[in-house]
Order: C-alpha cells, then sequence, then structure tokens
C-alpha cells in the first residue's frame, strides 16, 4: 500500500506558501508516496494533491489513512491528528513571514512539543530530515503515543490549558482609553 502525507494548512487566511512548498518539494523527492494537501487561501501545490477545503470528516478519514501527518500549530488539528493516534509534524505559522498576525501558533507548538505531543519543525531542512524519519519508520516516529491515547489527551488538553491561559495572561493593554476621575 502507497503511503499518505497529509499536510493541513488550516483555513486562515493568511497565506501559508512555505509548507505548500515544503509538500511540493518532498513530493518530488519522493514519487513512490502520496501527498494531500488542504491549503485553505494558499495556493494549490503544484505536484501534490491539493484541496482548498475538506469537511472534518474528509479530514478525519484521511488522518487514519496517513502514515504522516503535517499540520499547521492550531490546537485543534493537532488534537484531530492526536485522536487518530499521530505525533504530527507540526510547522507553526510564523507572523514575521506574513503567515499569521501573531506568534501564537508558535507558543502552542512549543509547549505542546515539550510533552511529546508534536515535531515541530521550523526550517526546510528540519522538516526534511523528520519526514524522512517518519516515513521510515512510521510507527514509532508519528504513531509512538497512540498505545496510551487517554494519557496522551490527558496531557495535551492540560499542556493546552496552561497555554491558553498564559495567553490570554499577556494579552496586550491599550494605554490612555480611561481618564482619571476628576
Amino acid at each position: 500500500m502507497t503511503a499518505l502525507v497529509l499536510a493541513l494548512t488550516g483555513t486562515d487566511h493568511h497565506p501559508f506558501e512555505r509548507m505548500v512548498r515544503w509538500i511540493d518539494d518532498a513530493a518530488l523527492t519522493h514519487p513512490d508516496v502520496r501527498f494531500v494537501v488542504q491549503h485553505g487561501s494558499t495556493r494549490p501545490p503544484s505536484v501534490a494533491r491539493g484541496h482548498a477545503f475538506l469537511s472534518h470528516d474528509e479530514l478525519v478519514d484521511l488522518m487514519v489513512e496517513a502514515s504522516v501527518v503535517v499540520c499547521h500549530g492550531g490546537p485543534g488539528t493537532i488534537m484531530d491528528a492526536r485522536e487518530a493516534g499521530h505525533v504530527p509534524l507540526c510547522v507553526p505559522r510564523d507572523p514575521r513571514l506574513g503567515e499569521h498576525v501573531d506568534s501564537h501558533q508558535q507558543r502552542f507548538a512549543a509547549a505542546v512539543a515539550g510533552v511529546g505531543v508534536v515535531r515541530t519543525v521550523s526550517s526546510l531542512e528540519s522538516f526534511q530530515l523528520a519526514l524522512d524519519e517518519a516515513l521510515v519508520v512510521p510507527t514509532s516516529s508519528t504513531r509512538s503515543a497512540a498505545a496510551f491515547p487517554s494519557l496522551v489527551r490527558e496531557a495535551a488538553r492540560a499542556k493546552v490549558a496552561a497555554e491558553l491561559d498564559s495567553i490570554a495572561l499577556v494579552r496586550p493593554r491599550r494605554m490612555g482609553l480611561h481618564r482619571s476621575a476628576q
């Protein structure tokens, strides 16, 4: 059976050309592997098979079928990949590249990578290495925690809650909007 790499950019309106380009490069390097990309508003891939949008049921079905899941740093997608038994390769969107409005995906991905929920990749080289490893031994590198789904889910939820709390606590305050009582 042909291996499937499923890549999910999410549906945010900011372009995520970097991930699509990395997947197209990988599809050229691995012609024996099937690559499917949910690209949202980003330009479609030129080598991999692209879908602007997939229903949640279609995403879940593809995740179950996939040998490897590559995703952005959104909590919902990461948790869906975990539910399907994957340790996804996570490429968080980078606001410095115009991929998002802030760094919340980077902060979240770093937090959950620290407990093994995802494997974060931030460069083409680290992506290629992680993908090659996952394709050689998909069960150990991308599905290692599948034997303990409830423990992983519990740890991931706790980490998500802590990260969301920290994001909420560091909201910038607008200065000068309140007049002092006279």
